[in-house]
């Protein structure tokens, strides 16, 4: 794997106050779910590897950890029971199915610190409580973005309920914000940091904006509408896509996918600079990656695909820059990941899927048992790809479909796998397991 103009643009943004071998973001230093770690494990579970050490976690969230300084750090939320009021809130929805949603009393959301070595617990941070929150979808949590850290802050981002900056060595929170907007289904796209900006992409049925804020003040900085949406209905202008940072040739930019949207924006100043037009693709979760000037980008429900854009164009670039398109079982959750010329993906139904990245034509498919949330990591000539049911399945990165092992764990898994220096972490919907290589 090569290093890109991506990856050395957010290592120079990310590196000068994190330890090398950090994880600071959702799917790692470049946002991009690959690593260049070395030593990770192949094979583990029951007695032949077990974990290296398996960690509670208090409350509930789909949030990845993150790593920094020899630190892990994760978010998660603790509901109180549902009383009469949330459970008349819960009857009330009438817009989807009531047994598809969860609605609680209210919400105390947290941030947890571990020793990356042990698994200890050193702090638990009650961040803040939220009363009668909204519902929420009984497959989501309140904790569902992954917080980033430039190793000095943690940024925790909690959808409408809020955000919030904490310091990294005293605990105490430097600010909180709050861009509220109706999600229907709760939160989902995690928050990322460029230079001295925290971008956050807020689509929701009633309005839908990208917000660039002082990472030391919560002050905005700039608040940048998205182009209209055709469609009417609220759940169609809604999506959940965490934006990428990129450096297309010395041209630094934030794309965000939305609904029937994949848009690129200066950092600086929030201002448009290219944007494609995806259809009537809505709910848009996985995030974009970037490989050699081309950003791959997914398009959302009902129909989804995955598109090669190049990106250095200007203004509405659908007919010019899209270099190609793919829908057989494209993913609508999980990220996709480059691994030297070919991309890899899996849709919610556990079908894996290789592309020749140039050409978008499919080099192979696979079926794989279960369903899928979590995004693919790529480090260590391997690829794993976690399901729900918390298997793992370990892939050797080729033009055939090359199965190294599968492994079990306890608990349902959402959550994106993270690397901590040559450990693989696993959150599942109760613990944070650690997993390391078995001595030879």
């Amino acid at each position: 794997m090569g290093w890109s103009l991506c990856a050395m643009f957010l290592i120079g943004l990310l590196a000068d106050t994190a330890c090398a071998g950090d994880w600071p973001q959702f799917r790692g230093t470049r946002g991009d779910g690959c690593a260049e770690a070395t030593d990770l494990p192949t094979v583990w579970g029951g007695l032949l590897n077990p974990p290296a050490w398996q960690a509670s976690i208090d409350g509930t969230g789909w949030s990845s950890p993150i790593v920094v300084g020899g630190r892990i750090w994760l978010t998660s939320a603790e509901a109180t029971a549902l009383n009469a009021a949330a459970l008349a809130r819960k009857q009330a929805l009438s817009r989807y199915r009531e047994d598809d949603f969860q609605a609680d009393a209210s919400v105390t959301l947290l941030a947890i610190e571990l020793d990356a070595a042990s698994g200890e617990v050193l702090r638990r941070l009650e961040l803040f409580t939220c009363e009668n929150p909204a519902p929420i979808h009984a497959a989501n949590s309140y904790a569902s973005p992954t917080p980033v850290s430039d190793g000095e802050r943690l940024y925790c981002h909690f959808g409408s309920l809020g955000t919030v900056c904490i310091a990294l060595d005293t605990g105490r929170t430097l600010w909180r914000q709050v861009f509220a907007v109706d999600d229907i289904t709760g939160p989902g796209g995690s928050p990322v940091l460029c230079g001295e900006r925290l971008v956050l992409a807020c689509d929701g049925a009633d309005e839908q904006f990208v917000v660039g804020v002082d990472k030391e003040t919560g002050h905005v900085a700039w608040r940048t509408v998205r182009p209209k949406i055709e469609s009417a209905e609220g759940k169609m202008r809604r999506a959940f896509s965490t934006p990428l940072v990129i450096d297309d040739q010395g041209r630094e930019q934030i794309v965000a996918p939305a609904a029937q949207w994949a848009v690129s924006y200066d950092p600086a100043t929030g201002k448009e600079l290219w944007r494609v037009n995806a259809g009537s693709g809505y709910a848009v979760v996985p995030r974009p990656v970037f490989r050699q000037g081309v950003v791959y980008v997914a398009t959302g429900y009902p129909k989804p695909e995955l598109w090669a854009v190049r990106a250095d164009g200007s203004g509405d670039v659908t007919d010019t820059h899209v270099i190609w398109r793919y829908g057989r079982q494209a993913p609508e959750i999980s990220s996709p990941v480059v691994v030297g010329r070919e991309i890899y993906f899996v849709s919610s139904g556990g079908i894996a899927t290789c592309l020749d990245a140039e050409t978008g034509e499919q080099v192979w498919q696979h079926r794989l048992e279960g369903s899928f949330a979590s995004s693919p990591l790529a480090a260590d000539g391997k690829l794993y790809l976690t399901n729900h049911e918390g298997t793992t399945t370990v892939l050797r990165p080729g033009r055939q479909y090359h199965e190294l092992a599968k492994n079990q764990l306890f608990g349902r898994t959402m959550a994106s796998p993270a690397i901590a220096g040559k450990s693989l972490l696993i959150r599942s919907d109760g613990a944070l397991y650690c997993i390391r290589k078995t001595a030879e």
